[in-house]
């Protein structure tokens, strides 16, 4: 079994090879060819922490993952980070385990892809500016999504802590992105919603992270933060005046988008008014934006089969470049 550390992880595998693996997976999964049961939940209230246990098969490609995360919004102050994970990668042959890798990044990174994905089939093809609710670690793969997919000038950063932002910032400078990119540090949110052509939320706020009215028409918005009910980054104004609402999993959302079952018990909202998920519109079944003044969400809770796609993607470059530790279990 291959064992890979984060920075293994990083150094063969980025953005452009998760993204085209996410894709071939949600086509696989549209033509049902992916086991993907429930996750399991498991809550530690007095650390306002949980775990999510996640297992799925790629039936296609006859490998198997089981991921294990951890979220601990404590940590920082321990020195340790919020969230931390693994993926057991098995044949779904003879049972071999076969890798386990460090999940965290590729947490991030599967996630961006989506949001990337999402972006190139809802998103205005003339988009220019991006606004970044939320500059924590999940933020940046994001941005990485969405400059994989559309020509950004001008990225808005919004942050209740401005060092924060000025550290993510100096982030994406050394990544590096395009050095022609106007990074612009916004303390006043609606500001920078109203400039967006598209905007990336990634906090675990319990409260909405911005005014729906300041939406600007032909807008598109990504929103990854919120997994929990008691969590919600969006408000009914917003959702209320959306034209297009796809996902990355609709039972999850059911389940754990906290914006979605707040709408359902406070205003009479109905998730029929989901128009489809993500694999319905890689696999070419859903359409896309229609018109430059529709105002469209990607809601992603994730689910383990995006988690199995790149762990495949991690372990075929892993055996190429002969890298990682070989171990007998």
């Amino acid at each position: 079994m291959k064992i890979l550390n984060e920075k293994e992880i990083m150094a063969i595998y980025k953005m452009p090879e998760a993204m085209k693996d996410v894709a071939e997976i949600l086509k696989a999964k549209f033509a049902k060819k992916v086991e993907n049961p429930l996750r399991t939940v498991i809550e530690f209230p007095k650390e306002h922490a949980s775990v999510l246990y996640m297992p799925c098969a790629d039936l296609e490609n006859e490998l198997m993952s089981m991921k294990a995360v951890t979220i601990f919004p404590n940590n920082p102050s321990r020195g340790k980070n919020t969230t931390q994970g693994v993926i057991l990668l098995s044949d779904a042959t003879n049972g071999d385990h076969l890798a386990l890798l460090n999940a965290s990044y590729l947490t991030r990174l599967r996630t961006g892809a989506l949001s990337g994905l999402a972006t190139a089939y809802l998103a205005r093809e003339d988009s220019k500016v991006l606004t970044v609710i939320g500059t924590g670690k999940m933020a940046f793969e994001q941005v990485l999504g969405v400059l994989e997919v559309r020509d950004i000038e001008t990225i808005y950063l919004v942050n209740p802590t401005q060092k924060n932002a000025e550290r993510f910032e100096q982030s994406l400078r050394d990544y590096p992105i395009d050095s022609k990119i106007e990074i612009i540090i916004e303390s006043d949110v609606s500001v920078a919603v109203k400039k967006a052509d598209i905007i990336n939320c990634a906090t675990r706020s319990k409260t909405p992270v911005f005014n729906g009215l300041d939406i600007k028409q032909g807008t598109h918005v990504n929103g990854v933060g919120s997994y929990l009910p008691d969590m919600c980054e969006v408000d009914f104004a917003f959702i209320n005046r959306l034209d297009q609402i796809v996902v990355d999993d609709h039972h999850g959302v059911t389940e754990e988008a906290g914006e979605f079952i707040h709408a359902v018990e406070k205003n009479n909202w109905s998730f029929e008014k989901i128009n489809g998920e993500l694999q319905a519109l890689v696999a070419g079944e859903l359409e896309g934006r229609k018109d430059d003044q529709e105002i469209t969400f990607f809601k992603s809770v994730g689910s383990a089969y995006f988690d199995l796609a790149v762990a495949e993607g991690v372990y075929r470059q892993a055996l190429i470049d002969k890298i990682g530790i070989d171990v007998e279990v």
